[in-house]
């Protein structure tokens, strides 16, 4: 266990800081008229590149009966192809071990964070940049099935992505395995640690981490070795085992039919220079508010890339958000208070979401009726009610240092059970049990769930 492979948790920062100061990595903000390779269509005013291929900034038009807002437009990123998000998995003396990468993200707040194994888009394993292939990419892609632990399609960002899928991929091996510099394995237990750090262990890896499928030991609750220590942690394990609940699970997939029959989200491309109310200047798109998000271009040096110098536009968030859900025990079993969350840019319109995920200082000034349901609530919790509090980053590949405070708040017994007909409780269990199945629940929800240590 102390062998280069593997890093005891003490000596985790001094080799992620090595992995930093081993490459070089510059990120520089330029004028649009500076991209290479992309540039501004003619006709639509869409922003794109020169292959077709990677992605483009387009406009869309949504109409929706959800929220105070019944009609905006907004820039979109409209990127059809799917990527892999994959965890390579392999036991040691019999303890399972994930292999994760120190990896540059152009829009990572610390330049490098913990990503999976693998994390490319259709366009990157295929090289279309004409770059290096990506690392173990032969692992995921030749992988027996009964070796895959989990493979689900699932959504990114709605409200940034036009139907973005990733496929998020685990799987098991038992091969000899070339570790590289920038690699490592971990044990769980090192990966839940690292997980309530701020702005350290990437969006793919919780995602992924987040289709680990239930466990199905059929007896008795006992606490996992890999587990966190506390209590908290425990009941958590608990609730992803057992399966009674508030509701049964027929209960909950009729009401969710439901929920995605009350809400439509009408949502169309339209070109990008007729969006209303967003201003291109030379070097970003934005809002006229100045609220919302801006759309800019970024010049990127990075050694440890197949690529080691590009030019590319990044979506950069106007206000760092809050995703969070309130917990509390019913009938003795840890719930979640879940949402059903119409998103433009999801596949089917409506996603099981957090109890909370939003900007709030977006809301500032906005009467408590028109404020997102338990955002006050979350806000107002007290530090004994705090069961996770991080600031976790948004993906880095799309995003320009976009972050969001993670948070988990456990509600006492006089938190009302009777909700609005928009949010339910579930178990760790049947939430989990929604993540099998593609375009169930939204990427806020997936990556709380591994970050507070759901899996």
């Amino acid at each position: 266990m102390s062998t280069n492979h593997f890093l005891p948790t003490d000596a985790f920062d001094a080799w992620f800081n090595e992995r930093r100061e081993a490459h070089r990595f510059v990120i520089e903000r330029i004028p649009f008229q500076r991209l290479e390779q992309w540039g501004f269509d003619p006709q639509t005013g869409n922003l794109g590149h020169v292959s077709g291929r990677f992605f483009t900034i387009e406009g869309l038009s949504v109409d929706t009966n959800f929220g105070s807002v019944g009609h905006w437009e907004q820039p979109i990123i409209n990127q059809p192809e799917i990527g892999i998000l994959g965890l390579l998995i392999k036991a040691f003396d019999g303890v399972p071990h994930v292999l994760m990468q120190a990896k540059m993200e152009p829009g990572n707040i610390n330049m490098i964070q913990l990503s999976p194994t693998l994390q490319a888009t259709h366009s990157n394993y295929t090289r279309v940049h004409r770059g290096k292939a990506p690392h173990y990419l032969d692992y995921f892609l030749d992988a027996a099935p009964r070796r895959v632990v989990a493979d689900t399609l699932q959504s990114e960002q709605g409200a940034r992505f036009l139907h973005k899928r990733n496929r998020n991929l685990i799987v098991m091996t038992d091969r000899d395995v070339e570790v590289l510099p920038d690699f490592r394995w971990f044990r769980f237990d090192q990966l839940r640690a690292l997980l309530r750090r701020d702005n350290l262990v990437n969006m793919d890896v919780r995602t992924v981490l987040s289709c680990l499928p239930p466990r199905d030991d059929g007896g008795e609750f006992v606490p996992d070795a890999a587990a966190p220590g506390d209590a908290f942690g425990h009941r958590l394990q608990a609730s992803g085992r057992v399966r009674r609940g508030r509701h049964t699970f027929q209960e909950l997939l009729n009401w969710f039919t439901a929920q995605r029959m009350n809400f439509h989200v009408h949502a169309r491309t339209i070109p990008l220079r007729d969006t209303r109310h967003w201003q291109r200047t030379d070097d970003e798109i934005r809002h006229e508010s100045g609220r919302f998000f801006s759309v800019i271009a970024c010049r990127i040096e990075a050694g440890s890339r197949e690529v080691t110098t590009w030019t590319q536009p990044l979506v950069q968030s106007a206000a760092r958000g809050l995703i969070g859900f309130v917990v509390r025990e019913i009938d003795g079993v840890l719930h979640l208070l879940v949402q059903a969350r119409p998103e433009a840019g999801i596949y089917g319109e409506v996603e099981l979401g957090p109890t909370v995920s939003c900007a709030p200082d977006q809301y500032a000034d906005m009467p408590p009726a028109s404020r997102p349901p338990f955002l006050d609530y979350l806000c107002a919790a007290q530090a004994d009610r705090m069961r996770y509090d991080a600031v976790q980053s948004e993906e880095g590949g799309r995003f320009f240092r976009e972050e969001n405070r993670n948070l988990v708040v456990e509600a006492g017994e006089d938190f009302p059970l009777d909700v609005p007909e928009r949010y339910i409780w579930m178990t760790v269990r049947q939430l989990k049990e929604f993540i099998r199945h593609s375009h169930d629940v939204n990427v806020q929800a997936r990556c709380l769930l591994a970050a507070m240590g759901a899996w």
